[in-house]
């Protein structure tokens, strides 16, 4: 993912230059490595600049391994001011849930999670995007029949809150809130397979998948039907028992794909295939960016579509995930390799863009009916 936008203390920001959504919260930071995704984790590095400045509860997160901030392991909870952050935005807005960390990591305790979601029961206003590599503890957490009952003991124990500038009004418990969003990273068919399963398993108001860094191909088009009919669904929802709300229904709700800001492309052949899985589902399909290379396409003939600056070094030769890549190699010139295929040329990420074909992917899910 592209990194977030964080206030002066590294922990809030209602402002991000993530597109596909409006605002961040870090009630709980910390992570460490679970999949090659996580190779050049754009938090890693902001949490090294964070801990710099002299955030004491991001103190022990990362550490320097070859000269390259690397997560520790090591988790924390925010102080209360941040924890209760979104209370005080009373303008309805789209959250980003720990852009700083996995909620779901291991070792964070449950009774950190409860705290989280007693917030988000408390905010119904917004809408809570929450992202996780760990969808198993995400699957177990809500498989406890106690979690919702702990969020609003939590709440009951807490009602002092209200007596700090907050307000707010208290909300009926309910186990299945309608304003969270959850998801699963899945960078490659592999993390898909492994992490879409226990999503789809877990109840939610919409399900989504961040396909970034994507690192290969992706097919949704499972025998397990990772992807089916979005409006279908939609129909259907208002007499799945839950209210209107369309939480007992399978299949995934939104699609997010974008490039690594790193040393691995992502090839357009990959997010096309993904582009026309959810069209045919009537998904909703967002791209997000194509990162820190811009692709380039040599065609039969020489013609370079987009054209590349005369300026531009094209050379090295490389394969990922068995598609070939002619990287920038200082020195050489793309007049040097004439046979068709494509160049990923290091660009800066707002260089590189956001279109698809030239086409700008900007879907969100619908509320539900």
């Amino acid at each position: 993912m592209a990194g977030a936008a964080t206030d002066e203390a590294g922990l809030v920001s209602d402002q991000t230059g993530i597109s596909w959504t409006d605002a961040t919260w870090n009630p709980i930071v910390g992570c460490s490595l679970v999949s090659p995704g996580c190779s050049n984790c754009y938090a890693m590095r902001d949490a090294h600049r964070i801990v710099a400045s002299g955030v004491t509860h991001y103190q022990g997160l990362v550490e320097k391994r070859h000269g390259k901030a690397v997560w520790t392991g090591k988790v924390a909870l925010a102080p209360e001011a941040v924890l209760t952050k979104p209370l005080r935005w009373r303008r309805p807005r789209r959250i980003f849930v720990n852009s700083m960390g996995d909620l779901f990591h291991e070792s964070v305790p449950d009774a950190w999670i409860d705290r989280v979601f007693a917030v988000m029961a408390l905010a119904p206003q917004h809408q809570f995007q929450l992202l996780t590599k760990r969808a198993k503890r995400m699957r177990d957490y809500f498989a406890d029949p106690d979690h919702a009952a702990r969020w609003f003991r939590w709440i009951d124990d807490e009602w002092a809150m209200a007596d700090r500038d907050l307000s707010f009004e208290k909300v009926t418990p309910n186990a299945f809130l309608s304003n969270v969003w959850l998801g699963v990273s899945a960078e490659r068919q592999a993390e898909a397979d492994e992490r879409i399963p226990d999503l789809l398993a877990t109840p939610a108001a919409v399900r989504f998948v961040s396909a970034e860094p994507l690192l290969g191909p992706i097919d949704f088009t499972t025998p397990q039907g990772w992807l089916w009919n979005y409006d279908e669904r939609r129909l259907r929802a208002p007499v799945a028992g839950w209210s209107g709300q369309w939480v007992g229904c399978g299949g995934l709700d939104w699609i997010i794909v974008g490039g690594e800001n790193g040393d691995r492309p992502m090839h357009p052949d990959w997010a096309r295939q993904i582009r026309d899985q959810c069209a045919a589902a009537h998904v909703p399909f967002h791209l997000k960016q194509w990162g820190t290379h811009s692709l380039h396409e040599l065609r039969e003939g020489g013609e370079l579509v987009p054209p590349i600056p005369a300026s531009g070094d094209f050379a090295r030769m490389r394969r990922w995930n068995g598609c070939e890549f002619r990287l920038a190699a200082k020195g050489e010139s793309v007049g040097s390799f004439m046979q068709p295929g494509w160049f990923a040329v290091p660009s800066r990420k707002h260089a590189a863009g956001r279109l698809l074909d030239g086409v700008l992917h900007d879907a969100f899910p619908e509320p539900a009916p």
